[in-house]
């Protein structure tokens, strides 16, 4: 083929290949998918992807919404569009137009909402000590609706039978039995992750996201969950959004088009983390350690974002407070909260608490120990200098040696006098009556079966969560007395399902059939617990005095001007008698007092007579 001829085929192909990219020009996604105007925030950036987008320019015409700028990827089939959107702006529809670069020819346009905030949506209170939360994992919970149990396009169908496979829990199912949830005393909700997670097996726990802004469709759809998050709120019900910062699934859909070479950490390289979490504060840690543990990654199908990318933190900024406003969210709870990024984490707390003050906010830093999970909690002044707006984390430390102190045996390494110590360091965190306790969570092994099946020891450790300067939080089926294998890590045995949650259940939690006499008394006991406490303001905002355990025995007191409350936990096996001159700072004056589970009044005179193996909970008579 002669010269001429060959650039005239090149010239044709070149050709042919321009009016094809602009004949296919399409938004494949666009996110977020809407907005709001109203919100503190006045900048908005939207990610816009589809084939060769990032070669156009964008422009509209709103008023009171303008493109401050345009930011190009790596990848032309990105286009980060920055918008504008003044305190005048009024909610609509606007439209973004799409033109080729050096021409006047609209080639592609795209509706966007703005939308109407609810009411006081900026002044939402967030969960707090007046709550008592309740831990559901959906696809373990009830089944409300077995047409969605598999859905087209999701990779993984279906299989009951398996313990690590998919169930069918719904959120209908969670919508089904809110009145249950609402009966027992609970007052917030916080299932388990509902994106969608079309990973090809384990996809049921949700941690492994492939769509931000999809409820995966085999629990239901995202008007489904903003339809639950109202009907809970009706019943008294606040819903927690889990939500997962530090990694995706490896079937989220970016993986197929990756945005930009650095959207993931090591260059999208599997990199596993050694998880040396101390690293981010000690002031020997190597630069290798400090990068590892926020840039490893879990396992190799749960790709590590980069959030050191600005595209990526402002992604991830932007989707919090999307959920938030578009479902009413009364909170988030955060996966693998300290695993992310240091700066980002420092900067996405703070633009979450801008836009919603009054909100919570809770991690997951799962140490025990007191200084690694103090060191993120909004206020605490830290040695190297980090600043968070963190509100709360999951109390770690003291909901281990909770454990531990009960489950040991006597003149074991472990006593009521750990659990006295861990309560005592309270001072290094600046808000301590902020973080969340819980008895257990979907990845540990069951209370009861920690505590060897006793069913005292087991109600010791509810009346503390109960009573503790904590927020509370308790795990589905805890109240049933649900089992588990202890030893090595077995999710299969953590994660049963809630019986009566399946057509078929020949045991129905929900209404009490087929229970136990053992496992009735134990959720006639939390409900009893949990309502009493809904009511006793003592308990949400008192101070708290304890004295050290004596006799295998811990006593403290909840107390404000008006109300006394008196917690007395006994490990002996037998009777114990104690002398009430040693509690005479609160308790002089009181003559009687009323066990708020029994509600038998009690004489208190010189003594005390303790039940064997028991929490007593009294409320001291003026």
């Amino acid at each position: 083929m002669n010269k001429r001829l060959l650039l005239a085929v090149l010239q044709g192909l070149v050709f042919g290949c321009a009016n094809a990219t602009t004949a296919s020009y399409r938004i494949d996604h666009l996110e977020p998918p809407s907005w709001w105007t109203g919100m503190q925030q006045r900048s908005l950036q939207l990610m816009v992807h589809g084939p060769a987008i990032g070669r156009l320019t964008p422009s509209l015409r709103y008023p009171g919404v303008s493109i401050r700028s345009v930011e190009r990827a790596s990848n032309p089939n990105y286009l980060f569009i920055n918008l504008e959107i003044s305190a005048q702006a009024a909610p609509g529809d606007l439209t973004l137009q799409f033109r080729a670069s050096g021409s006047s020819a609209v080639v592609l346009q795209q509706r966007y909402a703005l939308q109407a905030r609810a009411p006081g949506s900026a002044q939402r209170r967030g969960f707090g000590p007046a709550d008592a939360i309740y831990e559901v994992m959906p696809d373990r919970f009830a089944n409300g609706d077995p047409a969605n149990d598999n859905a087209v396009g999701m990779l993984e169908q279906a299989q009951r039978a398996d313990g690590s496979g998919r169930h069918g829990g719904d959120l209908r199912g969670i919508s089904d039995h809110l009145d249950y949830i609402a009966s027992m005393g609970y007052t917030q909700l916080w299932p388990t992750p509902l994106l969608e997670s079309n990973m090809p097996a384990y996809s049921y726990h949700g941690y492994a996201a492939t769509h931000h802004y999809r409820i995966d469709p085999r629990y239901g759809s995202n008007q489904e969950y903003r339809a639950m998050v109202a009907l809970a709120r009706s019943k008294g019900l606040g819903v927690i959004q889990d939500v997962v910062l530090n990694h995706i699934g490896s079937s989220h859909w970016w993986l197929q088009d990756m945005p930009e070479p650095d959207w993931l950490t090591y260059q999208g390289k599997f990199v596993p983390t050694e998880h040396h979490r101390v690293a981010v504060q000690d002031p020997y840690a190597s630069g290798a350690d400090r990068r590892n543990f926020t840039a490893g990654w879990f396992v190799e199908s749960m790709p590590d974002l980069n959030q050191a990318n600005p595209h990526v933190a402002r992604y991830l900024i932007q989707n919090s407070l999307w959920w938030i406003e578009y479902a009413g969210l009364s909170g988030l709870r955060v996966d693998t909260y300290s695993y992310s990024d240091t700066a980002f984490l420092s900067h996405w707390s703070g633009a979450v608490m801008a836009e919603y003050p009054h909100l919570n906010l809770v991690g997951e830093e799962w140490s025990p120990l007191i200084p690694v999970v103090a060191h993120w909690q909004r206020g605490k002044r830290n040695a190297n200098g980090y600043v968070s707006h963190m509100p709360s984390m999951m109390d770690f430390p003291l909901a281990d040696v909770l454990r531990r102190a009960l489950a040991a045996p006597d003149g074991g390494d472990y006593s009521l006098t750990n659990l006295y110590e861990a309560l005592s360091q309270d001072y290094q965190y600046p808000d301590a009556a902020n973080l969340v306790l819980f008895e257990g969570n979907h990845d540990m092994s069951r209370l009861f079966s920690e505590l060897g099946e006793d069913q005292q020891l087991y109600r010791m450790a509810l009346a503390f969560v109960a009573t503790a300067p904590r927020i509370p939080q308790f795990y589905a089926g805890t109240e049933i007395l649900m089992t588990s294998t202890i030893k090595g890590r077995d999710d299969a045995s953590y994660r049963h399902d809630f019986p009566g949650g399946w057509a078929g259940d020949r045991v129905n939690a929900y209404t009490g059939a087929g229970l136990s006499d053992a496992q009735l008394a134990a959720q006639r006991y939390m409900k009893k617990l949990l309502n009493w406490r809904k009511q006793a303001s003592v308990i949400h905002h008192g101070r708290t005095m304890h004295f050290g355990p004596e006799q295998n025995t811990y006593v403290y007191f909840r107390y404000d001007d008006q109300h006394k409350v008196m917690v007395a936990l006994n490990k002996n096996r037998s009777d114990t008698v104690l002398k009430t001159a040693r509690f005479h700072e609160l308790l002089q004056g009181a003559s009687s007092a009323v066990d708020v589970i029994t509600g038998q009044r009690i004489a208190l005179g010189e003594q005390i007579t303790l039940p064997a193996r028991s929490a007593l909970i009294l409320e001291i008579a003026p």
